[in-house]
């Protein structure tokens, strides 16, 4: 909290702001005055920190054989390391891309020796963690039962799936071959397999869906709730539900740095949009956390912390870089911000709730959600094998007609015009809110 208030206090002044490591880092000898660092956007985002609570980080990853989807994207690399971290027997990097399977395996096989070596000599030393990397998708059937039989897998986070909003509405037939069929073959083949546990990565954009993106993304909870339902099924199926994640791919923050770098403009779709943001490392740890309380077919959102302008966003950023906003009150500034518009899919706010209760649980930053009964697996069915025939004819308004009536609330024009006539109604009140970032 000092170092954010400090932080504020600086940002009026035509200056570029760094962060010196802390003296007890230095004294560490693990850093050196040379790593003087930028501000970066979490520094401003923060919140107070609460620890991981070690049970729960423990309880599905602990000696068992673990799994992630989409192992080198955002989430799932940073779910890799702190499975690492917690002591899996083997773990299982599941990825699209050879470039991000290349990175990430590095990565955790250079985390595994450091480890060793600090561990040498100190306490008995653990078996090493395996590093199982496989090229190849989750809608492989083939290759994911191969996977399950031969490796006998306890845990699998799912967070494989195409999340660019504007390219998914141009490309909704991938979209939805990558979201939401591959989802169900990996759950399908869970069961068969009798797999322990899987926890979906899910978004805000599931909240009343104006997108593809956030249609696949309900889809694919109503599937895995349905299926939790089935009598038969031994396999726990948790959904976690929250928002934006710093520094992600394709997210703002990386293309504002960008655009910064080369002397802007700084592209903002629209002065009143507004969302969520926290780091990649306290959403990885807390969708490790909710996916350990479930006993399956549970929807968990985590606490975001206040919405923030994007505006704002764009414009903090020009400063703490040392440079001057160009606009009508400062037209010799340096950098412009440029409003671009609404782009197709977008939405001016975010919600994590679509309606019901919420039910808190043992830690403070993650909820649970009482929304209403799912839909059943038979109904399902049906929307799916429509979806097939679309996709295959590649009809696109009936893959849309489709999803408008298995999707409550997608599609609609008036959910869009609603959300904006409220964000324009409510933005003065939402500006004199405390915000991190004005």
């Amino acid at each position: 909290m000092q170092k954010r208030n400090i932080i504020h206090k600086l940002e009026p002044y035509p200056v570029e702001v760094k962060i010196l490591p802390s003296i007890a880092e230095l004294a560490s000898g693990r850093i050196e005055v040379s790593d003087i660092r930028h501000i970066e956007i979490d520094d401003l985002l923060g919140r107070d920190p609460v620890q991981p609570f070690k049970d729960l980080m423990k309880r599905n990853i602990l000696d068992k054989v673990v799994m992630v989807t989409g192992a080198g994207g955002s989430i799932g690399s940073e779910i890799s390391r702190q499975v690492i971290s917690t002591h899996p027997s083997k773990l299982i990097l599941l990825e699209l891309s050879e470039l991000a399977l290349y990175t990430i395996e590095a990565e955790l096989a250079e985390l595994v020796e450091l480890e060793e070596k600090r561990a040498n000599g100190v306490w008995p030393a653990r078996k090493k963690v395996e590093i199982v990397s496989v090229l190849g998708s989750v809608g492989d059937e083939v290759l994911l039962r191969e996977l399950l039989r031969t490796h006998k897998v306890d845990t699998v986070y799912h967070t494989a799936a195409y999340k660019h909003i504007p390219l998914l509405e141009k490309n909704p037939v991938p979209a939805i071959e990558n979201n939401v069929f591959a989802t169900v073959t990996l759950a399908r083949a869970l069961m068969e397999h009798e797999v322990e546990n899987m926890v979906l990565i899910s978004s805000d954009k599931a909240v009343r869906p104006v997108n593809i993106k956030g249609a696949s993304n309900r889809l694919q909870e109503l599937i895995l709730q349905a299926l939790a339902a089935d009598k038969d099924n031994k396999t726990v199926f948790a959904i976690v539900r929250f928002g934006n994640v710093l520094d992600s791919s394709g997210s703002v923050v990386p293309r504002f740095r960008e655009q910064i770098k080369k002397g802007g403009p700084v592209t903002v779709t629209h002065q009143e949009i507004i969302r969520y943001f926290m780091s990649i490392r306290e959403a990885a740890q807390l969708v490790i956390q909710a996916g350990a309380m479930a006993c399956g077919g549970e929807v968990y959102v985590l606490d975001m912390g206040e919405p923030v302008k994007i505006d704002n966003l764009a414009r903090t950023m020009i400063r703490l870089s040392g440079k001057e906003v160009c606009d009508e009150e400062n037209p010799n500034g340096d950098i412009e911000v440029k409003y671009i518009g609404l782009r197709p899919g977008d939405k001016m706010y975010e919600e994590l709730l679509i309606e019901g209760n919420v039910i808190g649980s043992r830690h403070p930053y993650i909820m649970r959600l009482s929304e209403p009964s799912c839909i059943g697996m038979k109904e399902l069915t049906t929307a799916l094998e429509a979806l097939g025939v679309a996709m295959r004819d590649a009809d696109i308004s009936k893959l849309k007609n489709v999803l408008q009536n298995v999707v409550e609330g997608y599609g609609e024009k008036s959910v869009l015009q609603d959300m904006q006539k409220r964000n324009g109604e409510e933005g003065a009140d939402r500006d004199k809110q405390p915000t991190i970032l004005h």
